[in-house]
């Protein structure tokens, strides 16, 4: 069995997915459009483009993605959060700084009393992130 989040956006789940490849130093291996889905010419032109499926790859990791089609209501992404264990406190100082990027840190990357580094923030797209670092490398 595998446990894979899958994250909703509205419009910007191609965005969100090229800045997680960059920071956390992925590979998209699936992206696809509302568009090249069955029955897409019945659909409004402005839904073709958005995704409906995402997939990147972080080492043997799976996360995905789709956009919400516009007809269907949003309400963000709440009560949840990813999480990511890294190896190394600089390896996770690393993605933390790079997810944070014009979101807002919700604890700053610090020790705390269970890990030798933790932190979340809520990027720019509104994804909730943890990071955290167990070992004191």
């Amino acid at each position: 069995m595998q446990l894979t989040n899958y994250l909703i956006f509205r419009d910007t789940a191609e965005a969100a997915f090229t800045f997680y490849a960059q920071c956390l130093r992925g590979k998209i291996t699936t992206m696809m459009r509302f568009g090249e889905a069955p029955g897409c010419e019945q659909m409004p032109a402005e839904t073709r483009d958005l995704l409906i499926h995402v997939r990147l790859e972080i080492g043997d990791q799976v996360l995905m993605a789709s956009d919400c089609p516009p007809d269907r209501p949003y309400d963000g992404i709440k009560g949840c959060s990813v999480s990511i264990q890294v190896d190394t406190k600089a390896e996770g100082e690393r993605i933390f700084n790079a997810l944070k990027e014009g979101g807002s840190v919700q604890m700053p990357y610090e020790k705390t009393f269970w890990a030798a580094r933790f932190g979340m923030l809520v990027d720019k797209f509104g994804v909730p992130w943890m990071v955290n670092c167990e070992k004191d490398q």
